[in-house]
């Protein structure tokens, strides 16, 4: 709606109720990632989990129906690293779907936190691109059926590293760091056709496979234990991720863009 003046255009954000939406999760077969899954499926959600391997999905979707009895829930494979392979999910996805509503980004590291001088320079690059290319590619995808449509709603899983200088996090820093910043620019990009697109920043999560990762490396896991010992509202846990993607994405969310949200029981305020 134009004010008269030209100066101001509202958009009148249209948010289907989450039983009648279409999601997507990057990662969904573990963590994070199904958490969320199971949460949209609570909803009446409609929902395709993607990943790198089948078995691992086939078993998140045994998964999910078992908490959720009746969820319409499927599993397409992709390692979205490949730009390729995301534009093939993301039509797997809208074609199985209808209509992508949601789009969830939870992918997590093969590996924990390790020092800068201990990373072999020919480890840097598949690395970042490891941490960094997934939910990029996943956002680029998503986002011209989702302006056509005028509506739909990004949330990505990054980390408290993006916002706070951290040993040993150099590399997922920089990453997270990455990923922060596409998605507010993206948000500025996409506000016009109705597109929301937020990011959750965790520090710890507790029992999820990167917690695993952590407490199996002695100077993660110390480092970590000093961290644990600042959340005084107690450590995050994937329950508590889900619970706020589902939020950003539905109706509650509605005016919410752009923004960077810490889930981090108090270990700092950023």
């Amino acid at each position: 709606m134009n004010d008269g003046a030209g100066s101001r255009l509202v958009v009148d954000v249209l948010v289907k109720p989450l039983a009648e939406s279409g999601v997507v999760i990057l990662g969904g077969t573990a963590g994070v990632g199904l958490e969320t899954a199971v949460r949209f499926a609570a909803e009446g959600a409609r929902v395709v989990l993607l990943g790198r391997n089948a078995e691992r999905g086939a078993r998140a979707c045994d998964a999910c129906r078992e908490r959720q009895p009746g969820a319409n829930v499927s599993f397409f494979a992709a390692d979205a690293v490949d730009p390729a392979a995301a534009i093939r999910a993301e039509a797997a996805a809208r074609a199985r779907l209808g209509t992508i509503d949601v789009l969830i980004n939870s992918s997590g590291p093969s590996r924990g936190p390790r020092l800068l001088h201990e990373t072999p320079i020919e480890e840097m690059r598949p690395r970042l691109e490891e941490l960094l290319l997934p939910p990029l590619h996943m956002i680029h995808a998503v986002l011209p059926a989702m302006r056509r449509q005028r509506g739909g709603a990004i949330v990505s899983i990054a980390s408290d590293a993006a916002k706070v200088a951290t040993p040993a996090e150099t590399l997922i820093g920089a990453a997270m760091a990455a990923i922060v910043m596409f998605s507010r620019a993206a948000a500025l990009e996409a506000k016009r056709e109705g597109v929301r697109i937020n990011v959750l920043t965790p520090s710890l999560i507790a029992g999820t496979p990167g917690a695993e990762m952590i407490a199996a490396d002695p100077f993660a896991a110390k480092m970590f234990a000093k961290a644990a010992a600042l959340a005084h509202l107690g450590v995050a846990d994937a329950e508590d991720l889900a619970r706020m993607a589902v939020f950003l994405a539905g109706p509650g969310g509605r005016r919410i863009t752009g923004q960077t949200i810490s889930i981090n029981g108090g270990i700092s305020v950023t």
